[in-house]
């Protein structure tokens, strides 16, 4: 394959992406859009193509690699070519927390791909209520506008982690990182 040809399958992006390096330069790669292919991710972070489950933990991590947002819109992304993608709520998992010790504390994130993200300014925590029942859905921004979603274990962590404020009269649950205070909900 030549430097220029448009990547045709998976496998030919997985060829072309280490995914022991640090992240690509996505926002320095221009190409042209190709069209949207037949890739989704799940609301519980699974990845299909062609209607099938990719279950290869490599495939999976390579794709999140070169995953972009414009708007509502996902992309891969690599240097020669740019192709649309479904994405039924965001892009990421959020499976593990920790918390240091120092000082200020710092909350430390894993994604289901091996990503760290420390939440603070640059990587918000921010919990959306559903309407009709009131459950929560916790989100952390990871890179690039794209969210990951907090799975249950990992909010209940926070949760017993969380701190009680009263703010205009109304009892309000918050964890810190970085020095930045999360409202994880009222109670």
């Amino acid at each position: 394959m030549s430097k220029n040809e448009p990547v045709s399958s998976p496998e030919a992006l997985l060829q072309q992406i280490d995914t022991d390096r640090p992240l690509p330069p996505l926002e320095q790669w221009n190409p042209d859009f190709c069209g949207d292919i037949p890739m989704r991710i799940t609301r519980d972070g699974r990845w299909f193509y062609q209607g099938g489950e990719i279950r290869r933990p490599a495939m999976v991590k390579m794709f999140s690699r070169i995953l972009w947002k414009e708007g509502d819109r996902y992309f891969l992304k690599t240097p020669v070519e740019k192709v649309g993608i479904e994405v039924e709520d965001v892009p990421f998992q959020v499976i593990s927390v920790e918390r240091t010790g120092a000082s200020p504390e710092c909350l430390s994130f894993t994604t289901s791909t091996g990503e760290q993200v420390v939440a603070g300014k640059v990587h918000p925590i921010r919990v959306e209520l559903d309407p009709l029942t009131g459950e929560p859905s916790p989100y952390l921004l990871i890179r690039y506008g794209m969210e990951g979603r907090l799975q249950r274990n990992v909010f209940y962590q926070l949760a017993e982690w969380a701190e009680s404020h009263r703010i205009n009269g109304r009892q309000v649950w918050t964890v810190s990182s970085e020095g930045v205070q999360f409202n994880l909900g009222e109670g």
